[in-house]
């Protein structure tokens, strides 16, 4: 990380972060061309271990193209706020933010797991997790990232 003064390495904080953010955006390789897709998203974190899923239909571009090539980059932002220009240059404005940025392997997880997962998912947004409609659930799958690096990193608004 080139701004090693912004960077973030306590696993407290990095949760923070994973707890505050609503959407994380996942790239995957769609041939010429990346395909990136904004994704509500859960969370494990086991020390700096960290596994994060997310759910979708079992057809689609996003389906299709994680069963061809599970490899993905993502990333995770909270925290935006403008800072304004210092006086009348405004190359001066910038952005306050905190952000979580990694790659892993997707996978699709088997029945067994999925449930639970979306229940732990929903609550996370503050939703209480009733009964699934069967067959909503049947047509939906749930992709466990299994992380294998991120950084982590956060520009304070110094200027308040």
């Amino acid at each position: 990380m080139r701004r090693k003064d912004r960077e973030i390495s306590k696993l407290s904080e990095i949760k923070s972060i994973l707890e505050k953010a609503d959407v994380m955006r996942i790239a995957l390789n769609n041939g010429v061309y990346p395909y990136v897709v904004p994704v509500n998203f859960g969370f494990e974190m086991n020390g700096a271990d960290l596994v994060l899923f997310f759910h979708g239909a079992k057809v689609g571009t996003k389906h299709d193209v994680i069963l061809r090539d599970n490899h993905t980059t993502f990333e995770i932002d909270c925290g935006h706020m403008l800072m304004p220009p210092v006086g009348e240059e405004s190359c001066t404005a910038s952005f306050a933010y905190e952000s979580i940025v990694g790659q892993g392997l997707v996978e699709q997880v088997d029945d067994s797991e999925k449930e639970a997962l979306l229940v732990q998912l929903v609550e996370q947004y503050g939703i209480a997790a009733n009964a699934f409609h069967p067959a909503q659930l049947a047509n939906t799958a749930v992709y466990k990232i299994k992380v294998e690096t991120f950084t982590a990193k956060r520009r304070i608004n110094d200027r308040i």
